[in-house]
């Protein structure tokens, strides 16, 4: 069985830390912002763009599971902190 392109692209993301696919998100914006893409590029531009968004999303909700368990005591209750994103 021989990877597909979504395959591999999808796997080289996965790899990439949260910061790595921040930067390349950047990146993409701004090479779509300037209009100096043809309409094919800019779809798979586009694409790829989705597809690090997706993974950022994923790497900062397990960053905010992470962070909420260990605000927890060993009953499960709070330990006097807040969850992640609350005042």
């Amino acid at each position: 069985m021989t990877d597909t392109p979504d395959s591999t692209a999808a796997a080289d993301i996965a790899s990439l830390s949260f910061e790595a696919a921040m930067g390349e998100l950047e990146t993409i914006v701004r090479r779509l912002e300037s209009g100096d893409v043809s309409l094919e590029e800019s779809v798979a531009l586009y694409e790829r763009g989705h597809a690090l968004r997706g993974h950022c999303e994923a790497r900062l909700a397990a960053a905010q599971a992470r962070i909420e368990q260990v605000s927890l005591g060993a009953d499960g209750r709070p330990t006097g902190t807040t969850p992640f994103g609350e005042s």
